[in-house]
């Protein structure tokens, strides 16, 4: 189980990564602002999830004891 959180970690730490990518160009290219706030929504959305992901692969393994 633990290995399988931390994959879905790495995964969502991946989403995270490229939905900040396609923010900031978002962003560079001044188009939609409303667009780049969506974004970064998803972002610190998904970096929650990361982060509770994160938490849930400590609690199972132990938190390295």
């Amino acid at each position: 189980m633990s290995s399988f959180t931390t994959l879905l970690a790495l995964v969502v730490m991946g989403l995270v990564v490229l939905v900040l990518i396609r923010g900031l160009f978002n962003m560079l290219k001044g188009t939609d602002a409303n667009r780049s706030n969506q974004l970064m929504q998803l972002r610190v959305l998904l970096q929650a999830i990361a982060i509770a992901l994160i938490m849930l692969t400590l609690w199972l393994t132990g938190g390295g004891r």
